[in-house]
């Protein structure tokens, strides 16, 4: 099914839209706080459509990465039991999040630095930050540090990769788009299993 390579083609026609950076921008800030969809499907077509901006792009990926995840830290500071806390009943994920708050504890700033850069839920990070009072200053220097590698590295391997990463990646988008799933499918499975 080639799924992927269809999405792929629709992301990048949007990626020339005039707007498309605001849309970037949304994107990327709804994603830090609770949307699923990671800014990076956007930000590559966009990259790619026009490479003389991508590092431009980047920025505004981080910059609303960021403030995205500082809402999401004052969602889990001030609003955890009306919105973090049913969830966490939802998942039965009480015991994870127990040993969450001693990680956080130990290694705040490092854990934030790699949910930033990591493929890993950015959001779970900045609200449990916020739940657990990770002190505020550490937590947006950490995010910064963290999203802007994440972005800034896919920018510069779309403008210097240009045409060749774009065949590269058309050509195993459906491969690698299915092994994301089937990595997501086996992580749900696998952390159900573990409680």
């Amino acid at each position: 099914m080639k799924i992927f390579s269809r999405l792929y083609d629709w992301v990048l026609e949007l990626s020339r839209h005039r707007l498309a950076p605001w849309w970037l921008g949304l994107l990327s800030f709804a994603e830090s706080s609770f949307f699923p969809i990671p800014p990076d499907v956007m930000l590559a077509p966009m990259a790619l459509a026009k490479r003389k901006s991508a590092f431009w792009f980047a920025l505004i990926t981080t910059v609303t990465s960021v403030l995205g995840g500082i809402a999401g830290y004052f969602i889990g500071a001030y609003l955890f039991e009306p919105l973090a806390q049913p969830l966490i009943d939802f998942y039965h994920a009480g015991e994870k999040f127990e040993s969450m708050k001693t990680w956080f504890g130990d290694k705040g700033i490092w854990v934030v630095l790699l949910a930033g850069f990591t493929p890993i839920p950015y959001k779970i990070f900045t609200i449990a930050a916020g739940v657990l009072s990770m002190a505020f200053l550490p937590f947006v220097l950490a995010s910064i540090v963290g999203r802007g590698a994440r972005f800034f590295l896919v920018a510069a391997l779309v403008y210097f990769g240009g045409p060749k990463f774009e065949q590269g990646l058309r050509r195993y988008i459906d491969i690698i788009g299915w092994a994301v799933v089937a990595l997501v499918v086996a992580g749900v499975v696998i952390w159900k299993f573990a409680q």
